[in-house]
């Protein structure tokens, strides 16, 4: 295992860590990936962003070798997920909601035993294990068992564990769900550390900001399938150079205002759930004054109007025709039925 680490350490440029062509996985009647391709280059944090339910997991699952795909075929490092997973399996790295750690122990003698397994001496076990407690804030909570512990600490000890011998390829399966804003900033600190020391990182999120900071490429992915591919620029300049959003003061004026803008603006309006919230793409901020003068005329009242350069939400809600979040709340009940289901 040590030569496999030391072989991608150092990732070779424009080495792919990660191949994956059409992977297919089905559960019954319910087709959790649909033909799923990815290129993730070594050296690099790679965003796979999509709402519960939409094949995050399952695609995790089987390029880590838990699941075997009904079609479709995937590499890592070069590797067949299939026919090499002895080998892939030492090359990764895989860290989902909670660690398998022994309940009634305390979080320092869990990573003592995780380290020891993996080989360290009984003196360089306990030094990572308190260096890493430290990193994630649990120095405090590090004699306490772990039956006593948080969500967000149960979440931050996961990461720690994974980190004991750092694989050149790690997929972080949202890794912060659960944590409040100073822990997940910490994590994203923690995760750009793993690909500046050598490694690359698979990380699955439905957080938009969380893609954003830290994926320098990122697949949107909905009902198994990849809608689109690309850097954050590349996915926000897709959807055009900014965006228009208005507030409708009346409600029983939305489908008017709606009507307004796709005939002056030419796109399609998204309504949010929110009510009076209309957001459509804008590649032309001059249609602005001729949008509100047809608003006047008819006697639509805003209550506010912005001009916004795009997010991702937005690149997510234009291309999937759906909020990330709404998604996921939407689909919670059934894709907890699949994600247990695919285990």
């Amino acid at each position: 295992m040590e030569q496999l680490y030391r072989k991608h350490k150092e990732p070779k440029s424009g080495e792919l860590a990660v191949e994956a062509h059409g992977l297919i996985k089905t559960f019954g009647d319910n087709r959790a990936v649909d033909g799923v391709n990815l290129n993730v280059r070594a050296g690099t944090i790679y965003g796979v962003l999509g709402p519960n339910g939409a094949g995050k997991t399952t695609t995790i699952r089987m390029l880590a070798t838990l699941l075997r795909p009904d079609a479709g075929s995937a590499r890592i490092f070069g590797h067949d997920v299939t026919k090499e997973s002895q080998i892939v399996r030492q090359l990764i790295g895989v860290t989902g909601q909670y660690a398998s750690v022994d309940e009634s122990l305390s979080a320092t003698e869990n990573l003592i035993i995780f380290s020891r397994l993996l080989g360290l001496g009984r003196a360089e076990a306990r030094r990572k294990a308190e260096e890493l407690l430290e990193e994630f804030g649990l120095s405090e909570a590090a004699k306490r068992p772990l039956k006593h512990f948080s969500g967000g600490m149960r979440r931050r000890l996961d990461l720690a564990a994974s980190l004991i011998a750092q694989p050149p390829l790690i997929f972080l399966d949202e890794p912060t769900t659960g944590l409040d804003p100073r822990t997940r900033s910490q994590m994203w600190d923690t995760i750009r550390r793993l690909v500046d020391t050598g490694s690359t990182v698979l990380l699955t999120t439905q957080y938009l900001e969380e893609a954003d900071q830290l994926a320098d490429r990122i697949a949107v992915i909905d009902y198994g399938r990849v809608v689109a591919e690309g850097t954050a620029d590349e996915l926000k300049m897709s959807i055009g150079t900014s965006s228009l959003h208005l507030t409708v003061k009346h409600q029983q004026d939305m489908e008017r205002a709606r009507l307004a803008i796709e005939q002056v603006l030419k796109v399609q309006v998204n309504v949010s759930a929110e009510a009076g919230k209309l957001t459509a793409p804008m590649a032309d901020a001059d249609l602005v004054t001729d949008l509100l003068i047809q608003l006047r005329s008819a006697g639509i009242a805003l209550s506010e109007m912005s001009v916004q350069k795009p997010t991702l939400d937005e690149v997510f809600l234009t291309i999937t025709g759906h909020n990330v979040k709404e998604e996921t709340s939407r689909t919670s009940h059934e894709s907890n039925k699949t994600e247990v289901t695919s285990a």
